[in-house]
């Protein structure tokens, strides 16, 4: 296989082969192949690697920026890849090696929408996340600040609106469903006699189901 049919038409100038390329020589970096690798599968390159063409370190056509992508594109089978060059001495060669890398390490998340937008991706395939990771990033989301409605004095208004948004929620995958005080007791009135009936909790999740079921046919 080539990398021509995995690098989009703005990149194809940029091609070069892969076996001219050498890795950065003393390299810190420690990169997540499969990762990559599923990654350049899924999503192609959207990225040139950056190559130092070597007139002022004596080591030609050597890769700062992008060493593991190229290493997971060889592992794919690639024979050429997008690719940058610059032509720089051994120190300038040596902060765009750390620095590429530092930054992302400097880099943070909005946990919140981070978990939105993947929630979002129906396949996460290519995206470095599996459903499980996903399910932990929701997990670790606190749930919205409360709102300050004016209250009409029926009940509704601000009060309501505290509860609803501070006393609980269900989850499943990366579905997360709020549910007011009242939800709640009767949930945990539910759970209670489940496990005193079965001196366990194992199956509760298909028993409030079925239960719903039945209701809902009677």
């Amino acid at each position: 296989m080539t990398a021509l049919a995995n690098i989009p038409d703005q990149l194809l100038p940029l091609a070069v082969p892969i076996a001219e390329l050498t890795p950065y020589y003393r390299n810190p970096r420690t990169g997540d192949l499969p990762a990559i690798t599923e990654s350049l599968t899924v999503n192609g390159q959207y990225r040139a690697v950056v190559v130092n063409k070597g007139t002022h370190t004596g080591r030609p056509n050597e890769i700062l920026a992008g060493n593991h992508t190229v290493a997971a594109a060889q592992q794919l089978g690639w024979e050429q890849i997008a690719a940058t060059w610059v032509d720089v001495d051994d120190q300038a060669a040596a902060r765009i090696v750390v620095v590429d890398n530092r930054t992302n390490d400097l880099a943070g998340y909005d946990t919140a929408l981070l978990a939105e937008v993947l929630s979002e991706i129906p396949d996460l395939g290519g995206t470095g996340y599996d459903r499980e990771s996903v399910d932990r990033l929701l997990d670790d989301t606190s749930l919205p600040e409360t709102l300050e409605l004016t209250s009409d004095g029926a009940g509704t208004g601000a009060a309501a609106t505290v509860d609803y948004l501070q006393w609980g929620y269900l989850q499943w995958q990366s579905k997360r469903v709020r549910i007011t005080a009242e939800e709640v007791e009767a949930l945990d009135a539910i759970y209670t006699k489940f496990v005193d009936d079965t001196n366990s909790d194992m199956g509760f999740g298909w028993h409030v189901l079925q239960q719903a079921h039945q209701e809902g046919a009677a």
